[in-house]
C-alpha cells in the first residue's frame, strides 16, 4: 500500500526511504564489519549447493549473492568490497540464460532465431507486444517486456503480471496473449509441462533433477489463485555456474 501511495504523498515516501536505510544499516553496515576475518581481513561466505529446492546455489553468513545494487545507497555498500592492490574484481553473468534454456527446451523457432541473430530479445518482445518497430521501443516498454519474458517462464500469470507492472488484469492478459502469439512454441511447451507435472507430480530438468510438486493436483483453487507452469526452466540453469567452473 505504501508503494502505491508514495508517488503522490510525501509521508509514505519518507517511510519507505527510512525502512530502506534501516535495512541497509542493520543488515550490511552494522554486520559486515563484524564478519571480517582477522586472518586475512576479508569477509568469507558459505555456499550451499543442495539447500534450495530448485538447486540454485545459496550463500549465507553473509549472503554475498544479495549485496544491494538497485539504489544509490545500496551501491555504496557494494563499493566496500575491493580487490587487493594490483588486482581487480571481475563480475560475469550468463546473458539471458533462462530465455536461452527456454528456447532450447521449447524449440520455439522465433526465439531460437532471435538468439542466433544476436537480437535483443526483450526489445523484440516489446515491439511485438506494443505493436511498434524495434527501433521505436522505449526504455519503459523494454522493461515491461523483460518482466513478461522472465515472469512467464517462472510461472507468473495475468494477476501476478498485473501487480508486477502496475496495470489492470485485462491489460496483463492482453500482454500474455500477444507474447504467446509471438512465441507459440513456448506456449505449447509450458502447457505440455503443466500436463506432465499434473500426471507425474514433479518436473525434471535436463540434468535429471526432480522438483516434486505435491499441490499440483489441487482441484479446488481459490479465486485468487491462477494456474502457473511448474518452474522447470529455473532449475535447469542452477547447475551451470558451478559446472562451468569445474576442472
Amino acid at each position: 500500500m505504501l508503494e502505491q501511495l508514495a508517488p503522490d504523498y510525501p509521508l509514505p515516501k519518507i517511510i519507505l526511504q527510512n525502512r530502506s536505510l534501516a535495512k541497509l544499516k542493520s543488515t550490511y553496515t552494522d554486520k559486515l564489519p563484524e564478519m571480517i576475518s582477522p586472518r586475512d581481513n576479508r569477509v568469507h561466505t558459505t555456499y550451499a549447493q543442495a539447500v534450495a529446492i530448485t538447486g540454485r546455489l545459496a550463500s549465507n553468513n553473509p549472503n554475498l549473492q544479495n549485496i544491494p545494487i538497485r539504489t544509490a545507497e545500496g551501491r555504496r555498500v557494494r563499493r566496500a568490497f575491493t580487490a587487493p592492490p594490483g588486482s581487480v574484481i571481475v563480475s560475469a553473468d550468463y546473458s539471458q540464460i533462462e530465455l536461452r534454456i527456454m528456447a532450447h527446451l521449447s524449440g520455439d523457432k522465433t526465439l531460437i532465431a532471435a538468439f542466433q541473430s544476436g537480437e535483443d530479445v526483450h526489445r523484440r518482445t516489446a515491439a511485438e507486444v506494443f505493436g511498434t518497430a524495434p527501433e521505436n521501443v522505449s526504455p519503459e516498454q523494454r522493461r515491461y517486456a523483460k518482466t513478461i519474458n522472465f515472469g512467464l517462464i517462472y510461472g507468473m500469470g495475468q494477476y501476478g503480471l498485473a501487480k508486477s507492472l502496475g496495470i489492470d488484469n485485462l491489460s496483463a492478459k492482453n500482454f500474455i496473449d500477444r507474447y504467446f502469439a509471438r512465441y507459440p512454441g513456448v506456449a505449447e511447451y509450458m502447457q505440455r509441462t503443466k500436463e506432465q507435472a499434473a500426471a507425474q507430480g514433479y518436473v525434471e530438468t535436463l540434468f535429471g533433477r526432480r522438483l516434486y510438486l505435491p499441490d499440483i493436483r489441487n482441484k479446488t483453487p481459490t479465486p485468487a489463485q491462477e494456474p502457473s507452469v511448474p518452474p522447470s526452466t529455473p532449475p535447469c540453469k542452477a547447475p551451470l555456474p558451478t559446472s562451468s567452473n569445474a576442472p
